[in-house]
């Protein structure tokens, strides 16, 4: 009995041992195993962070290869464009060089080139309003010519009427700015009577019928929307009689109506429109004869109470820094008239 037992006791521990000792094995293999897997997961990240630094280096060498290539056609010399041959000069005739001309964006540094008078000309009677309508304020800005004018104009977003110079070798591009513009005048330059700037193909009073005639003709083709016209100086021309009717008349056969920027006190302008039985229509107020900001805004106060008394009213100035800036800074008083277009007075 206590042989069976013994060995029966042997037979158990044994069992034990083993199993202990299997699962001891068991348990080593799947450590072994996760151990395996874990070095081929991480091998594997491994090979795969390695290819994205290389993928990233050959990207970053090639994007340096690109701007080293860029940098260095920068830094090459330019290749100077070549020079037509121009024909060799003969004894009858010679080329000349044709240089664009830069425009003449600060050609009149102030305003008082429009009137030679010791005191600006004072402006006929008019009617006194009786209706209740918004009074209506027409600014004009002229000597219009080059794209700076044109820009800093309409970045005051305000309906503002542009009157452009005729183009000329200082301002060649005066007529295509013009061009892109839905509504535009012409500022036509005219006799004066002492000013000594004077702008090429300027009207005369001694100029004959046929010859304002094709000037007239001449800036229809440059500015075919042409509707309305105002003088550019023009203190000796418009003060003359014979020389206004012959201008009316031509202007009346175009369809163009005339604007008198009163420049002289004796302008005939309204008389010999009345003769024609046509609107006069002429200046109020000069906003900017002085350049100074203040004085400026003290005229844009002028023209408005003018607009208020007479029911319309209209203003001209230039495209001086001290003009824009003036009427930028004048945006809540002009809420006191209806702003307008020359064409809708």
């Amino acid at each position: 009995m206590s042989l069976i037992f013994v060995i029966v006791v042997v037979f158990v521990a044994g069992y034990y041992v083993g199993h202990d000792g299997a699962k001891k094995e068991v348990t080593a293999k799947e450590r072994s195993k996760e151990e395996a897997k874990r070095s081929m997961v991480q091998k594997l990240e491994e090979e795969a962070a390695a290819k994205e630094r290389l993928k990233e280096q050959s990207v970053s060498q090639k994007l340096k290869e690109v701007l080293k290539k860029e940098s260095q056609a920068e830094q090459a010399p330019q290749e100077a464009p070549k020079k037509e041959v121009a024909p060799k000069e003969s004894n009858t005739t010679k080329q000349k060089e044709v240089r664009a001309p830069k425009e003449a964006a600060k050609e009149y540094e102030d305003a008082s080139h429009e009137v030679e008078e010791e005191l600006l000309p004072i402006a006929p009677e008019r009617k006194i309003a009786t209706g209740s309508q918004k009074p209506k304020l027409a600014i004009i800005i002229d000597d219009v010519s080059a794209s700076s004018h044109v820009l800093s104009i309409k970045s005051l977003h305000l309906p503002i009427t542009m009157s452009f110079l005729p183009p000329s070798k200082s301002r060649p591009n005066s007529h295509t700015l013009a061009a892109k513009e839905d509504f535009y005048m012409v500022h036509l330059p005219m006799e004066a009577q002492s000013f000594k700037a004077e702008e090429p193909m300027t009207l005369r009073v001694d100029d004959s019928h046929t010859k304002i005639l094709q000037r007239i003709e001449e800036l229809k083709q440059l500015f075919p929307r042409v509707r309305y016209i105002n003088n550019h100086t023009g203190s000796k021309f418009t003060a003359d009689e014979a020389a206004m009717d012959r201008l009316i008349t031509v202007l009346k056969s175009q369809n163009i109506a005339f604007i008198d920027s009163r420049t002289t006190g004796g302008s005939k302008a309204q008389k010999v429109s009345r003769k024609y039985d046509l609107e006069y229509m002429g200046r109020d107020v000069f906003l900017d004869h002085q350049m100074d900001k203040n004085y400026i805004v003290a005229q844009i106060k002028k023209a408005i109470q003018i607009a208020k008394k007479h029911g319309s009213a209209i203003a001209i100035g230039h495209p001086h820094a001290n003009t824009i800036a003036a009427l930028g800074e004048s945006k809540s008083l002009l809420k006191e008239v209806e702003l307008v277009l020359v064409d809708k007075l």
